[in-house]
């Protein structure tokens, strides 16, 4: 563990218990609710930590389905695991981060599924120092994360399960029925009982390559809940600009941002997923993740662009500048299918509305 401070201002990203500790303390002080066994909040400070408190100010954190949080919250008490799916980009490791954060106080407990994950990574592995000089024994033992939850009582995260080779997925099954891992390199009925508390928060995204279907008797272990986008628009460019400016002020990044050349951004994020314009036009959808928390990476770095290139007021220039780096991620035919949105919807916006034409003309003259 790591024991040395840093000032906090010069880390990247700290964990969900460490960026809202004091919300944490302020809910727990206020918490009057029965805990389930192993909990360090009630189900309904869990609510109030990821949905926001005004009166204790807890500020809001996932946006988007109220009931889906409750219904993942009731999960978690339940025996079965939470199964997070959605298309990429929904915040559904978020939505899991805070639940183990709240519920738990911990939420660095995760597996990274790949196709590389082996069991060793999901049971345990060895100190092959050790190992070799004492032969098994506790010591020797390196605890994977799930190990750690079982003993710990705690939530352990195992994110995009799916890309994990099914043989590797089914080591799940027994673990998650019998809730004990067994140790036979330690002889006798040495083994792993988990504590109350504990349980798996899994997540994966629906469409990406490299997927594994689940099987049948893993899926009966888990309760299944869709992270879906957000459909409103007001909602979300209100979201985009809260996380843009809070990633501008972690930064100390004084950047000129108009809600309207935001509101053209989610516009256009929302008519791209959906394959639909406001208009009811239909319109090809491109392969490249067009989520919200896309779009607050591209009107972040768009406003860098705007900062140190330009004159600190955030223009269409900069946002269809950054746009190509979303747009030819995946597919080459995505790059044929946004430039007929921009030659035929955005040019006819163009015609009404001096934001869109500036946003058509920047597409053109620099990418398109």
């Amino acid at each position: 563990m790591m024991t040395e401070q840093h000032n906090d201002n010069q880390v990247v990203r700290r964990s969900a218990e460490q960026r809202y500790a004091s919300e944490l303390e302020r809910l727990k002080a206020a918490d009057t609710d029965p805990r389930p066994q192993g909990w360090q909040l009630s189900p309904r400070a869990v609510r109030r930590f990821i949905l926001g408190d005004a009166a204790l100010q807890v500020s809001r954190k996932f946006y988007g389905d109220d009931p889906l949080v409750d219904r993942a919250i009731v999960t978690l008490m339940g025996h079965q695991g939470l199964m997070l799916v959605g298309e990429p980009g929904t915040a559904k490791s978020l939505l899991s981060e805070l639940l183990a954060a709240a519920i738990s106080g911990d939420s660095a407990l995760a597996i990274q599924g790949t196709a590389g994950t082996t069991e060793d990574h999901i049971k345990y592995s060895w100190n092959y120092a050790l190992l070799l000089a004492e032969g098994p024994s506790r010591r020797a033992l390196v605890p994977s994360p799930l190990f750690q939850a079982m003993e710990a009582g705690k939530l352990v995260r195992f994110e995009e399960i799916t890309r994990c080779a099914p043989e590797m997925q089914d080591v799940l099954i027994s673990l998650m029925s019998e809730k004990q891992l067994m140790i036979p390199e330690l002889g006798g009925d040495a083994r792993v009982h988990a504590r109350r508390g504990f349980n798996i928060i899994a997540s994966a995204n629906l469409r990406d390559r490299g997927v594994h279907e689940m099987s049948s008797a893993l899926k009966r272990r888990f309760n299944f809940e869709t992270v879906k986008p957000i459909r409103d628009h007001g909602f979300e460019v209100e979201l985009v600009m809260q996380q843009l400016q809070r990633e501008l002020d972690a930064i100390g990044a004084a950047v000129i941002v108009r809600r309207d050349v935001v509101e053209l951004l989610v516009t256009t994020f929302q008519e791209l997923r959906a394959g639909q314009t406001r208009e009811g036009t239909a319109i090809k959808t491109p392969e490249a993740v067009m989520s919200s928390a896309e779009a607050v990476n591209l009107v972040y770095a768009a406003s860098l662009e705007a900062l140190h290139f330009g004159d600190g007021t955030l223009r269409p220039r900069e946002l269809a500048n950054q746009l190509q780096g979303v747009v030819l991620k995946d597919n080459a035919d995505d790059l044929k299918r946004v430039r007929h949105y921009f030659d035929t919807v955005v040019r006819e916006r163009g015609r009404r509305d001096d934001l869109w034409k500036s946003f058509g003309d920047a597409a053109r003259q620099l990418w398109l």
